[in-house]
């Protein structure tokens, strides 16, 4: 027990020390991720440039490849085998939230042990059914930017992810779980505002990030945030760290007809699970 009060101090003035410095630690799993992020904010940049940082990638080409031949993105069904052609087609948003994706997949095989590298995947998984949702719903009613919704989705568990990526150096949180998991459930907000304000993320994902201001139950979903929210809502991949401490799933939210909203979910099914392929396959 003294070593785990010990670690979790230890790992919480970390954590305040990199807050305060206004520079967090990053895993190197997301050096690709803040590459691709510079050189698309660089007008000075091409796509070329861009194409040759992710072709140091293989995992991320050829999921580049792959998404750019998901039935959303091309249904036209043009066979892209190309990485410089495929990242015109998906654009650099897209490529960003890819970027993303595949480097806290690869984060997920970074633990030795098999309870939080289980716990990681799960976490992912759970990421990826809401960005994906996001993505779609966007896609089919059109009131918000889907690469931007996709994004925004991604982002929901990313200072879980993040306090996964630090908790090996800290062996007596890793091996009680629960206890980490109350650990996760204090900080990661402010480490998700800080991790947001590092990627220099566009206001509108931040704001759609902050849950104080609850969704009214508007039908359609017509801005970022609760385009966001239904995804949460829809996802069937529970969060891990939720499960863990016996948080039940957000009832419905008031105000939105079954009927309606099941018509939804029928109607965005296939472009969800296009996206979920590009991004896992």
């Amino acid at each position: 027990m003294q070593d785990f009060e010990a670690q979790t101090r230890a790992f919480a003035g970390q954590i305040e020390t990199e807050l305060e410095a206004g520079h967090l630690n990053f895993p190197t799993s997301m050096d690709i991720s803040l590459r691709i992020k510079d050189l698309a904010d660089d007008p000075d940049s091409s796509i070329d440039d861009i194409v040759a940082v992710v072709r140091a990638e293989p995992v991320l080409s050829a999921k580049a490849i792959r998404m750019a031949n998901a039935m959303l993105l091309n249904p036209y069904g043009a066979h892209i085998t190309s990485l410089n052609q495929a990242v015109r087609r998906i654009g650099l948003a897209a490529l960003r939230c890819l970027a993303f994706a595949v480097a806290a997949e690869q984060l997920t095989q970074d633990h030795r042990s098999p309870p939080l590298r289980q716990m990681a995947s799960q976490l992912w998984r759970h990421s990826i059914d809401i960005a994906s949702w996001s993505y779609a719903f966007a896609h089919h009613l059109r009131t918000v930017n889907p690469d931007t919704a996709m994004l925004a989705g991604l982002m929901v568990d990313i200072g879980q992810f993040f306090l996964l990526s630090r908790v090996s150096a800290y062996p007596a949180l890793e091996n009680n779980l629960t206890r980490f998991a109350e650990f996760v459930s204090v900080w990661h907000e402010p480490i998700s505002r800080s991790v947001l304000e590092a990627f220099e993320l566009p206001d509108d994902i931040i704001d759609a990030l902050d849950y104080e201001n609850a969704y009214d139950g508007e039908w359609p979903p017509a801005n970022l945030r609760d385009t966001v929210r239904v995804a949460m809502m829809a996802a069937e991949t529970p969060n891990p760290f939720d499960t863990l401490l016996k948080v039940t799933p957000p009832p419905e939210i008031e105000g939105i007809d079954n009927e309606r909203l099941g018509a939804l979910l029928e109607k965005a099914l296939p472009g969800k699970q296009s996206m979920v392929d590009a991004i896992c396959g």
